[in-house]
């Protein structure tokens, strides 16, 4: 059979005792400005992939099958094949079959080079097994894994300040060590095979996203704690450097919108840090939960 598939798609699933179903939906945001402006789109269906799966992955979930929507003013095949494969060899890297998806022509609503695209994804973790952050408590150690780089939040402020002119994202930066251009689409890191083989020792976690350490980690702890971060455990990456100085951004509105270097925030218990940090060497202890003081759930020093 050749063309296109049928109208839904089919997955089946095996050796499950008690299955729960986890699933997630998200953008590449205003990323996608920066891919057009640069006409490089290989790398952002790596992004939304990786997005998706470090949100399911929040819960203990294997990710299952992968479904994405593009949506344009005009179809172009090499730009969506080029989606596509960024698409395909993420999935492949976390064994997630991408089943099917949905390409839109729509010029009324998208105009020149702009599209959007939206990921879904589905995925599975025995019930017992869920990952909700119910056991965290006081003393508990918060880990970091690093990010590499904006990954895909943030890129309307720094369009703002950068623009997204061919001069301005081929200009090189020797504290980046390239152009702006090729640092603003780095793709947006997977910690699915890093973190994996952790599951049993992992209390809770955190994808830094929009919002970054103080919107996204109290969303995993249990009332009554807050999280007390040490900045000077982990390396602030320099493009978040250049941003804070480009804009003149305050201190806390950098850790409001961006990761700061920190894609994946993990909390165990102090017992099982030596055992995580020899899995993954390059995880850094970053904080603690504390009880909580006053209104602030998240304390950065």
């Amino acid at each position: 059979m050749s063309g296109v598939g049928f109208f839904g798609g089919l997955f089946e699933f095996k050796g499950y005792n008690e299955p729960v179903l986890v699933s997630s939906v998200d953008g590449v945001g205003t990323k996608l400005k920066i891919a057009c402006a640069l006409a490089k789109h290989d790398t952002i269906g790596i992004d939304i992939v990786n997005h998706c799966v470090n949100d399911i992955l929040t819960c203990g979930a294997e990710p299952l099958f992968f479904l994405d929507y593009i949506a344009m003013g005009k179809l172009v095949p090499e730009q969506v094949e080029a989606i596509a494969q960024g698409l395909a060899s993420a999935c492949r890297e976390v064994g997630c079959v991408l089943i099917g998806g949905e390409t839109a022509e729509m010029p009324g609503l998208y105009a020149g080079k702009d599209y959007d695209l939206v990921g879904f994804i589905i995925g599975v973790v025995e019930k017992e097994k869920i990952i909700m952050g119910k056991t965290i408590a006081a003393g508990d150690t918060i880990i970091g894994l690093p990010s590499s780089g904006l990954h895909t939040n943030g890129y309307s402020l720094v369009r703002k300040l950068f623009g997204t002119t061919q001069s301005a994202l081929n200009n090189y930066y020797p504290e980046l060590g390239r152009t702006l251009g090729e640092e603003l689409l780095e793709p947006h890191r997977g910690y699915y095979h890093q973190l994996k083989p952790l599951l049993p020792i992992i209390k809770g976690m955190a994808h830094i996203t929009g919002g970054g350490l103080v919107g996204n980690v109290p969303r995993i702890l249990p009332q009554g704690m807050a999280a007390k971060f040490n900045t000077q455990a982990w390396t602030i990456l320099p493009i978040f450097r250049l941003i804070q100085q480009r804009g003149n951004v305050a201190q806390q509105e950098m850790y409001r919108v961006f990761n700061m270097g920190i894609g994946m925030v993990v909390i165990c218990s102090p017992k099982d840090v030596g055992q995580f940090i020899e899995v993954l060497p390059e995880a850094k202890v970053i904080g603690e939960v504390v009880e909580q003081e006053g209104k602030a759930r998240v304390v950065i020093e």
